[in-house]
């Protein structure tokens, strides 16, 4: 079902996943088609980063993300910033689980991403995804704020002004932290 790109709009967004939240199951039947290529463009800069031959595909991968996302009935959603850094934050979980459940080699076998920065001009090595999800841990324990920046721009693909927004904070302290939390990742990840 494709829905009308007028849809799209933040605003309509956000009302769909208000009336989702007050319980109209109807909602979130409106809801789906509208944020399912967001969905699937999310899912695939995840998806491109991991390893040739992985099994979890694009699509399998958004379908598990709308059956945790729907089993979610007491969250409310603040916007469309909201519903999205969230479904970015499953995407890295079941990322991160299929990995775990796999047991390959040491820490993931060899499912990762490409980069911390996309803006990155050079190669850079890859990360293994669940090693890059422990040091992320490590990271919010120590800065929890840099967590959430870091879970938002990297996984999410939010900009610094919707990262800012959805944090509550300014955009200069997004970046701040962006760029702290990069370097703190990049030493945690390298010694690991």
């Amino acid at each position: 079902m494709v829905a009308d790109p007028r849809d799209a709009s933040p605003e309509r967004i956000s009302t769909l996943l208000a009336d989702w939240a007050s319980g109209d199951p109807a909602a979130r039947e409106r809801l789906v088609p509208i944020v399912y290529e967001e969905l699937r463009r999310l899912a695939h800069h995840y998806m491109r980063g991991e390893r040739p031959g992985h099994t979890l595909q694009t699509t399998a991968l958004v379908n598990e993300v709308y059956l945790r996302l729907a089993g979610i009935d007491a969250l409310r959603w603040r916007d469309r910033v909201h519903f999205f850094a969230m479904a970015a934050t499953l995407m890295r979980r079941v990322l991160v689980d299929y990995a775990r459940q796999r047991g390959r080699e040491k820490r993931g076998g060899g499912v990762s991403v490409t980069s911390l920065d996309e803006m990155a001009v050079a190669p850079q090595p890859a990360v293994d995804i669940v090693a890059l999800d422990e040091a992320l841990e490590r990271l919010a324990a120590v800065d929890p704020q840099q967590g959430h920046v870091v879970e938002l721009r990297f996984f999410a693909g939010l900009s610094v002004e919707e990262t800012a927004e959805a944090l509550s904070i300014s955009p200069a302290t997004v970046k701040r932290d962006w760029a702290t939390a990069k370097l703190w990742l990049y030493n945690e990840l390298r010694t690991a």
